[in-house]
């Protein structure tokens, strides 16, 4: 287990590699006794990007997953959530996460705000480590993709992994149509 192979890159279970995963995403993996089920890899940093990775390493689009993190406001209440798509994709934000949230308007968090909030890293940030009152609403097509790749918390590796078992996150909710398709 946590032994993958996803296009070039071969994955070795998260226990054997902790210094691959950025502290928040190691922490709760022990806590949720993954770190044998979950795969990581080293990567060049500068190829952390989604796109760049799925061309250097011969990856299939429709495998890889991304996090973003969502916020509005309500009654002057901030109200946050991570979404994970697959990358083929684009969340929602405007309807799906909108209405979630319960807020008049959701929209992605500054990228140094999410780092701030996460403790991981630009380009790393994933749905495994996030603060415990946040909803992770994932796009129920990610759980249903046998092996997929995400960011680790840090930009020199991945984490791979069953997407069922994202599903398993505390406070995640799988989403029918989270992720939009043909959206450009």
């Amino acid at each position: 287990m946590g032994a993958f192979t996803l296009g070039t890159l071969r994955s070795t279970p998260a226990s054997q590699r902790p210094d691959l995963l950025a502290e928040p995403t190691m922490t709760a993996l022990a806590s949720l006794g993954w770190t044998e089920q979950v795969g990581v890899v080293g990567i060049d940093p500068d190829l952390s990007d989604t796109a760049n990775s799925q061309s250097q390493y011969g990856l299939p689009p429709e495998t890889l997953a991304n996090c973003v993190v969502v916020g509005g406001k309500r009654a002057g209440v901030e109200r946050l959530a991570a979404c994970v798509v697959l990358f083929t994709t684009r969340a929602d934000v405007n309807g799906t996460v909108r209405r979630r949230l319960d807020v008049r308007k959701a929209s992605f968090l500054p990228m140094e705000r999410a780092v701030t909030l996460t403790g991981m890293e630009h380009g790393g940030i994933n749905p495994i480590g996030l603060p415990d009152d946040w909803p992770v609403l994932i796009d129920a097509r990610v759980v249903d993709t046998e092996v997929v790749l995400i960011g680790s918390g840090v930009r020199h590796s991945k984490v791979l992994l069953p997407g069922r078992l994202l599903a398993d996150l505390p406070r995640a909710e799988v989403v029918h149509g989270l992720g939009l398709t043909g959206v450009s």
